[in-house]
């Protein structure tokens, strides 16, 4: 879910990486001892997971994580996103470097919806911990969803249908991974428990 090179007005760019840069100051403030080394481990696994492409319909979609993440480090999914996505750009030209703003912001600042939301769900039992990883994967994909969605319609009449179909096509991203979401928690939950707290 990138937003290419040249789609965007300049604007929307500026607008993109002074959010970005707000979100990712606070996001290095609260990266600390075992927090550092799991953000990291966090970002190789947004890195590789954005690798495998899932065909649906005409196009195709990735796994995300960013609702994972952001369930995890809250604000410092800003820094471990902005990480992840600048590889991807310079090693694989998703996206690119002046619209690497406006795609962190696009996955981070749902993320830290998710963290809010459900973060206090995850650390109970029962249905509210399998609601709050479920849905914490809507939250945060259809979010990014959201986003750029918007951004291509501010963009341009011509950019219409493109948004509507990144919306669309990643409700069924969203499902599974709201699946993935509460097996790696209870996994979590069980071998490491600290990872959940603030």
């Amino acid at each position: 879910m990138h937003i290419s090179e040249g789609v965007l007005p300049t604007w929307e760019i500026v607008t993109g990486w002074g959010l970005t840069l707000i979100g990712t100051a606070i996001g290095l403030r609260k990266l600390e001892g075992e927090k550092l080394v799991l953000a990291a481990l966090l970002t190789s696994l947004f890195f590789v997971a954005s690798l495998i492409h899932v065909p649906i319909g005409v196009g195709s979609a990735h796994l995300l994580f960013n609702g994972f993440i952001g369930l995890i480090l809250g604000w410092a999914a800003f820094p471990t996103i902005l990480i992840g996505l600048l590889f991807q750009a310079l090693l694989f030209q998703f996206g690119g470097l002046m619209v690497l703003g406006v795609n962190t912001f696009n996955m981070a600042f749902p993320a830290v919806i998710a963290h809010y939301l459900f973060k206090d769900w995850i650390k109970t039992e029962g249905w509210k911990f399998y609601a709050g990883a479920f849905l914490s994967a809507f939250v945060a994909i259809l979010g990014a969803g959201l986003l750029v969605a918007i951004e291509l319609a501010l963009a341009g009449e011509k950019f219409i249908k493109d948004a509507e179909l990144i919306f669309l096509i990643h409700i069924p991203i969203a499902t599974v991974e709201g699946i993935i979401y509460i097996f790696l928690l209870k996994f979590l939950k069980k071998t490491y428990p600290q990872f959940l707290e603030d």
